[in-house]
C-alpha cells in the first residue's frame, strides 16, 4: 500500500485531544502524527477530512456476538441456519459495525469457531469487517447458558481440555459462561454454574497458555468468584439476585481495588420506537446503575461491551449509542472515549497496536463531524472509517 495522509481539524489520541493534525499511513500501519498543522511533503497523497473533521482511533467492542442476528428470536435462527448460513449473516454483521467505526470486536460466543474463519477473512481483506478477536464457544455446563453453540464441558479434565482447544485453535481469549443468561431456558443469570474451583480449573490453564478468560457473571456469587479466581474481565455484572439485585458494597470495593476488568453491556439503540426492555431487565434497571455508578466513583476499570445481536435494540452498530449512553453511569465524555478505544484496548489485550494514534499502531481510524466531546451523539455523524489503512467509508 503506497503511503498516504489524512488530515482533521481535531484528533483524539486515545488519551487526549490536539488541534489540526496530520497522520501518515503506510502499509496498514502509522508512519507519523504531525500536531503542528504543516501540510505533508510532496508526493505524498492527502485526503483532508475538513476543518470540522474529529478523528479519533477506531472504536472497539470488547464483547459482542456477530452470530447473533439482532431479530425477534436470535436463537431460533442461530441454531436453524446451517454453517454457511450463520457465517454469511457474520459477514454482514461486521460489516456493519466497521461501517460504524467499530474497527475492533472481540467475539465472546460463536458457534464450530465460524468467528475464528470470518477473522482470518477479514485479516486478508480489512475493508471487509473489524479485526476479531474470538472465544470460540464459550464455556458452559451441560444443558447451562448458551449450552447451543456446543461450548459443554464438566469436569476437571474436560475444562482442562476445553481451554487447550481454543488455544490450539488460536482462540484470542477463553470465555466461560460463570452464571446463568436470559436467552437460554432454565437458565437463572442470578445462579452460579460453576464452583469457585472449577472456574480456577479454567483461569489456571488459560493463564498458562497465555490466554485471558471473560467470565460471564451476572449474579453476585459468581462475580464474587470471578473476581478470587482472578479472571481478567469480568462480563455484565449486573449483581442479580433472584428478584432485584445486591451490590455488596465490600464486593464493589474489592473489584475496583483488583485490576480486572469489568466490561458493562446496557448500550441500546432505541431506532424509531420506544424501547421495550424485558421485564426482568427493566425492573432491576436502575439497582443496576446505581451498582454501576458505584464502581465508577471508586475507580473500578470499566469498558463498554455491547452484547451486540443479542435483541432487537442491539444491533451490530449499536457501540455508539452505548458509548454516549454511559455518560448517565458517571464517566466524563473524554473518559467514555478512552473507555471506548485505549482502555478497551488494553481490556482485550491489544493495547500495543490498537486504541491509540500513535507511531507502529494500527491505522483503524475513525472520523466524525464535530466534536463528540461536546455531544457524544456525534459518534454516529461517521465521516470516514480506516479499517488497516483501507478506507471504507
Amino acid at each position: 500500500m503506497m503511503p498516504f495522509a489524512i488530515h482533521a481539524g481535531l484528533m483524539f489520541d486515545g488519551t487526549s485531544v490536539s488541534g489540526p493534525t496530520t497522520v501518515f499511513l503506510e502499509d496498514g500501519r502509522i508512519t507519523g502524527v504531525d500536531t503542528s498543522g504543516a501540510l505533508p511533503p510532496e508526493g505524498v497523497a492527502l485526503a483532508d477530512l475538513g476543518a470540522d473533521a474529529f478523528l479519533m482511533p477506531g472504536l472497539i467492542d470488547p464483547h459482542t456476538h456477530l452470530g447473533f442476528d439482532a431479530g425477534p428470536d436470535p436463537v431460533t435462527s442461530f441454531t436453524t441456519a446451517g454453517d454457511a448460513e450463520l457465517l454469511a449473516w457474520m459477514r454482514i454483521a461486521a460489516g456493519r459495525a466497521l461501517h460504524a467505526g467499530v474497527t475492533t470486536v472481540r467475539d465472546l460466543g460463536d458457534r464450530n469457531y465460524l468467528a475464528l474463519t470470518l477473522g482470518t477473512e477479514s485479516d486478508r481483506h480489512p475493508g471487509s469487517g473489524p479485526e476479531i478477536l474470538a472465544a470460540g464457544p464459550p464455556i458452559t455446563t451441560p444443558g447451562g447458558h448458551c449450552h447451543f453453540m456446543g461450548g459443554a464441558a464438566e469436569g476437571a479434565a474436560a475444562l482442562r481440555d476445553a481451554v487447550r482447544d481454543r488455544h490450539e485453535r488460536g482462540c484470542a481469549v477463553v470465555k466461560i459462561m460463570l452464571s446463568g443468561g436470559l436467552m437460554t431456558p432454565g437458565s437463572a443469570p442470578h445462579e452460579a454454574q460453576y464452583s469457585l474451583a472449577d472456574l480456577r480449573i479454567v483461569v489456571d490453564e488459560a493463564h498458562r497458555l497465555g490466554l485471558p478468560v471473560a467470565a460471564h457473571a451476572h449474579g453476585t456469587p459468581a462475580i464474587r468468584d470471578a473476581l478470587t479466581a482472578g479472571v481478567d474481565s469480568i462480563e455484565h455484572a449486573t449483581f442479580m439476585t433472584a428478584d432485584g439485585v445486591d451490590a455488596d458494597p465490600a464486593l464493589l470495593a474489592a473489584i475496583a481495588e483488583s485490576d480486572v476488568f469489568v466490561s458493562l453491556t446496557t448500550g441500546i439503540a432505541p431506532g424509531d420506537s420506544t424501547p421495550v426492555l424485558p421485564p426482568e431487565v427493566a425492573k432491576r434497571v436502575r439497582a443496576v446503575h446505581e451498582a454501576f455508578r458505584n464502581l465508577y466513583e471508586r475507580g473500578a476499570r470499566i469498558v463498554r461491551g455491547t452484547d451486540a445481536g443479542i435483541a432487537q435494540l442491539k444491533p451490530h452498530d449499536v457501540l455508539p449509542y452505548a458509548i454516549a449512553q454511559s455518560t448517565a453511569d458517571g464517566p466524563s465524555p473524554l473518559e467514555a472515549l478512552v473507555a471506548a478505544t485505549g482502555l478497551a484496548a488494553e481490556a482485550c489485550g491489544v493495547a500495543d497496536r490498537k486504541g491509540r494514534i500513535a507511531v507502529g499502531t494500527d491505522a483503524d481510524l475513525l472520523v466524525v463531524t464535530g466534536n463528540p466531546l461536546d455531544d457524544l451523539d456525534r459518534l454516529r455523524d461517521v465521516r470516514a472509517v480506516f479499517r488497516a489503512g483501507v478506507r471504507v467509508r
